[in-house]
């Protein structure tokens, strides 16, 4: 089974940046759908941002409209591994992140998702 860890979250001033990297413990399909969701306190799983690929070449990235312009997904195929660059960072933006991976390079609900990691917390506050 795909194991799927994250890492970089944080305590972050409002303003600030943070990386998160979502490394994968074998080979990922070749066509699939990487995403980043999170889950802020007393709230439902929320999409963030997803990445689809096909042959390992990515084609499509979408965003929740509330990150569009402050965070940046991105996937290293040959490292099997997916990023989510935030940029000025909100308290809104408080929430554990998780990444998600499937071999639907056209997958957009959170459903559609074979794998999942344990997610990585990220605390923005002054």
């Amino acid at each position: 089974q795909v194991q799927l860890v994250e890492s970089g979250g944080g305590l972050v001033q409002p303003g600030g940046s943070l990386r998160l990297s979502c490394a994968a413990s074998q080979r990922i399909f070749s066509d699939k759908t990487m995403g980043w969701y999170r889950r802020a306190p007393g709230k439902q799983r929320e999409l963030v941002a997803t990445i689809n690929s096909r042959g390992n070449l990515n084609y499509a990235e979408k965003y929740v409209d509330s990150v569009k312009g402050r965070f940046t997904i991105s996937e290293d195929n040959a490292a099997d591994t997916v990023y989510l660059q935030m940029n000025n960072l909100k308290p809104e933006d408080t929430a554990v992140y998780y990444c998600a991976a499937t071999k639907d390079p056209v997958a957009t609900e959170v459903g559609d998702y074979e794998h999942w990691g344990r997610g990585t917390q990220v605390t923005v506050s002054s």
